[in-house]
Formats: C-alpha cells, structure tokens, sequence
C-alpha cells in the first residue's frame, strides 16, 4: 500500500492534472459531453462485457478485437474506501484488483497498439503467462462525462469511471477508464517512463 500512501499525499495537488492527463488536453469547452466510438490519442479502447458483482466484487470482461485478433481478459475491482476527508470531497478512492486471464486469447495485435498508445519502447516477448496479475487503484472521480478533448468532468454528469492503477508493487502506472453503462473502457498514457513495464505486466495475462 505505499504507493497509494504516497498518492494521497499529493492528491489534493494533482488530481486535476491527473484526470486532464488521462487524454489530451485541447484548451476546448469542458462542459461538452461526448462518448467516443474509437480511442483518443495516447488511449486503447476495448469492450466489456459484466460478468458479476457478488462480495463486493466487481468483474467484467474485456475484450479487443483488431486485425482478425481477438485479446480477452477479464478486470475484477474489490471494494474501494476514501481515505480521509479531503479523499471524500475530491469523490477519490482506494483499493485492490486484478487482472485474470482468459483462454484462447491473441493479444498480439492488442500489444502492439498499446506500444504506440502508451510510446513504450518494444513490445514483451518470452512473456510467462499468469492466471492472475494483482494491481492497486486510485478512483479519481465516478460518474464524469467525457469532453471533446477526451477529459473527465464531474459536470454535466456521465457515465465514466476514471482510475490509475498501480502495477508491479507501484513500478509501473496507467489509466484505467471505465464505463460500464455503455461497455467500454481504454487503457490511456500516464507516462511513457512507466510504460514497458506497463506493457511486460500487462503481457502476463493478455
């Protein structure tokens, strides 16, 4: 839990540059709600489909078709609580996941967009395959609508749930966006120096 320790901390400071980063930032109207058909720049989007929400477990499956490819895989989020006072104004919080793996699943396409999305360096190979790969998550906001230069608002309301979560003990960083009302999520940039090992810890289970 250090690195959510340590995203509390700062949080105050940077949640609104963290919800801006999730996409890109144009300077256009933020009160414009759009829900995108394709990915934004820096973002690979993908469907999800529920698949169960028993003790307190929410899970679905994520599924990216491309190219004759198809990657599945499924994102299972446990019970998330706010911090403190200053986690509860901000509609921010906290708690653990997974990724699990599914059969017959060819991420080969997938990895390789999420290479360019995320401006990591190479795409993993000799990858060890895992049934279950465990992250932590930051909830930065539920219930944002999607602007016109892919940012978050709390205002007009919608349907979006944006996260950051927290790969390989914290090593590595990514958003993780979701939006079950209309069965899409995306993997987006945080920063290309987390990106490889992003992409090596993702590989395990796609």
């Amino acid at each position: 839990m250090a690195m959510i320790r340590a995203t509390r901390a700062i949080l105050g400071v940077v949640l609104l540059v963290s919800l801006a980063a999730c996409s890109q930032d144009s300077g256009r109207p933020s009160d414009t709600k759009v829900e995108p058909s394709a990915s934004y720049k820096g973002a690979v989007a993908f469907e999800l489909t529920p698949v169960g929400n028993a003790s307190g477990l929410r899970q679905w499956l994520a599924t990216y078709a491309a190219a004759g490819k198809t990657a599945k895989f499924r994102i299972e989020l446990g019970p998330s609580h706010a911090g403190d006072d200053q986690d509860k104004a901000l509609h921010v919080s906290f708690g653990k996941g997974r990724f699990l793996s599914e059969p017959g699943s060819d991420a080969s396409v997938f990895l390789v967009n999420l290479k360019t999305a995320l401006e990591a360096k190479t795409v993993p190979n000799k990858v060890t395959r895992v049934a279950s790969l465990p992250f932590e998550f930051v909830i930065l906001g539920e219930n944002q609508s999607r602007t016109s230069d892919g940012g978050f608002n709390a205002k007009p309301p919608g349907d979006w749930m944006p996260m950051k979560i927290f790969l390989a003990g914290g090593e590595g960083e990514v958003f993780l966006n979701l939006n079950p009302a209309t069965n899409r999520a995306e993997f987006s940039i945080k920063d290309p120096d987390y990106s490889d090992i992003v992409l090596a810890e993702l590989a395990k289970i796609l």
